[in-house]
Parts: C-alpha cells; structure tokens; sequence
C-alpha cells in the first residue's frame, strides 16, 4: 500500500501520525479519569526526561528493550516475526546465572562479566534454535512455536528455581545473590549527576548491538542476503542463499540478543535470578521493532520512549491517584495498535497529499 511513498514518509512521517494518534486517544483516557492531560503529559516529561534522575532510569529501562527490539527486528528482516523474545530472555537470563553460581568466587570481574554475557547470549541463541530449525526443517510455523516456547521457558524456569537455585532456608523465589565481581559497573561513577540509579554499561553496550546491527544489515553482503530472504524468499533461493541456513542462523542471532537483555536486568540491577524478572520487556520489543520499523536509530527511539512511559509512568501515578499504572501498560497497547496492526492507516492520505502537491 504503501510502497509508492518516499523513504522519509514510511521511516518518519508515519511513525510519528501512528504515534500521536496513540497518545491523542490516551489523552482522551486520561481525561476521562478526570485529570488534565496537558499537565499530565508535562509531569511525564519531567520525571523521565528533563530530570536527570529520571531519565538515567528511563534509560536503564531502554538499555534492556534496544536488545528486545533488535532481537525482534533481526528476525524481521527475514520476514520471521519472532514473538518469542520474552522466553529466549528468559532462558538467556538462566545462561547467565549458571555462569555467575559457577564462577562468581572465582574469576576476577573483567573476566566474569563476559563469561556470564557468553552464557546469556548462549542460552538465549539455543532456546531460539529450536524454534527456527522446526521452521527451517520441518514448516513449523514460527509465530506458533515461538508463542509456545514462551510457556515452555516460564514454566522451566520456575521448576528451576524453585527445585535448585533457591539457597536452603531462604523463602523468596530466586537464585542467591551474586558477589560484587559479578555487578555491571554503574554509569553514575563517571556521571555524578545521573544519581543513585541502577543505569550501567549495559546501556552503552546496547549502543554498541544497535550499530552492529546497522551495519551487517545495510552494509555486508550478508546483510543483502538476509533482506532479500525477507523481502522474496524465491528469488534469494534462486540468487543462491540457502533459506534454511538462513532462517537457523537468524534466529540464533535473535535469541542471543534476547539473552542479551537479561544482562542489564540481573547483572545491572537485582544481582540474582528472580522469577519473571523479564516483566514482558521481549513483549515490549515486538513494539518498539514495529515503531522503529527495524532502523537502528528508529529502536534507539521507541527503546527510550517505552523506558520514558514506565519511568514517567510511576511518577505520574503516585502524583495523580486517578490514573492507576495500567494506564500506561494500555498506552503502551495503543502503540502496538497504531504502529503493528495499523501501521498503514495514514498511507492513502499521505500518498493523496503527495500527488496533489506534485501536481
């Protein structure tokens, strides 16, 4: 529908009507619960962007979803719609922890954050094997067995837990706690001004996956392959690139960047393995791969938006009583709503204005 449109159109112009019709139609909602929405909106803005505080958390939140978001956006790119990030972050966080109870005491800090990253990454990649060689090999639908692998990681994981990571005596479902050699290093060691915040290297690590990503998609031959798997499997089977490897590798790539996102949450944060300590953040990265439409800069944005919500979101609520947190877990739906399933519906209009300019 839409492919008579400027790139700048698609990339920018549509997000951002997509993103404003969501917020038109939240502001109705708040409103509704009789609080103004103006100063709603400013009391968002304030608490997760202008306030330094505050944004080093909107931030921290960010550094997890750019993983999410990418681990979504890559599968994207060769038309596999992974949704089954939420469960490779999950095992991806299991990765990590074995790494950490196995060598926490042991190996020095420069060492044992990377060996922990590998088994993140490790996990994560295996538990997103399965789902793509059950595509690749035998036509199992992906939408349909990465859904299924969400269930089948959370309810592994809580055998897990509770069977054998819980320490003995101890009552709260998680792991014990990982020594200090174990702790990403917090960015407030060089930045003062971001506060006591969890915000850590992670965040800049994420930057690091986002130009990574960028650059193997726009600027490698493999990336060329990978597109064009996406945009006509037939004619990359003809132009030589084998669909099943293609497929397999892909989403070894995209779990491993799922497990990535357990990184910032344990190592970065709590220091152990709780139960769904994931809190729907690979669900949040279906959202920000579709308003990013898998553009670096475009999940960079929508990472930082979708951290500003949760962060501002917290605030917002405790300042104004009438609008409960579920409200910003609703906004969040209306950005899928515009931004997924309604990405087109400001196209016909743009295409219309276009024509009648240039003519």
């Amino acid at each position: 529908m839409n492919n008579d449109l400027p790139r700048w159109a698609t990339a920018f112009v549509m997000p951002m009507l997509n993103l404003l019709s969501a917020l038109l139609v939240a502001a109705l909602v708040i409103h509704l619960l009789g609080e103004d929405p103006l100063e709603s909106l400013s009391i968002l803005l304030h608490s997760a962007v202008l306030n330094p505080e505050g944004l080093s958390y909107t931030l921290f939140y960010a550094s997890t979803f750019i993983f999410t978001g990418l681990s979504v956006s890559v599968a994207m790119q060769a038309g596999l719609f992974n949704i089954g990030s939420e469960g490779q972050m999950y095992i991806g966080g299991l990765g990590l922890t074995v790494a950490m109870l196995a060598f926490d005491h042991t190996l020095p800090a420069w060492l044992l954050i990377p060996v922990a990253m590998i088994g993140a990454a490790l996990f994560g990649a295996l538990w997103g094997l399965l789902p793509g060689y059950l595509q690749a090999k035998r036509g199992s639908h992906i939408v349909v067995t990465t859904i299924m692998f969400n269930f089948i990681a959370a309810s592994l994981m809580n055998f897990v837990i509770v069977k054998y990571l819980i320490p003995p005596g101890e009552q709260n479902t998680a792991s014990r706690v990982f020594s200090d050699a174990g702790a990403m290093p917090l960015l407030n060691t060089w930045f003062p001004s971001l506060g006591d915040t969890p915000l850590n290297i992670s965040f800049l690590l994420a930057i690091v996956a986002l130009v990574i990503y960028g650059v193997m998609v726009s600027r490698s031959s493999w990336g060329f392959k990978l597109r064009a798997t996406g945009l006509n499997k037939h004619a990359a089977h003809y132009a030589g690139v084998s669909i099943s490897k293609m497929i397999i590798i892909v989403m070894l790539i995209s779990g491993a960047l799922a497990g990535l996102g357990s990184v910032n949450s344990v190592m970065g944060s709590t220091h152990y393995l709780s139960l769904n300590f994931v809190g729907g953040a690979g669900f949040v990265g279906i959202a920000i791969a579709l308003m990013g439409r898998q553009h670096p800069v475009g999940i960079f944005l929508s990472a930082v938006l979708f951290g500003a919500l949760i962060q501002g979101g917290f605030d917002l609520s405790l300042e104004k009583p009438n609008i409960p947190t579920e409200t910003f877990i609703f906004i969040q739906g209306l950005i899928i709503l515009f931004c997924g399933a309604m990405e087109n519906f400001y196209a016909p209009a743009i295409s219309a204005l276009l024509k009648r300019i240039k003519g």
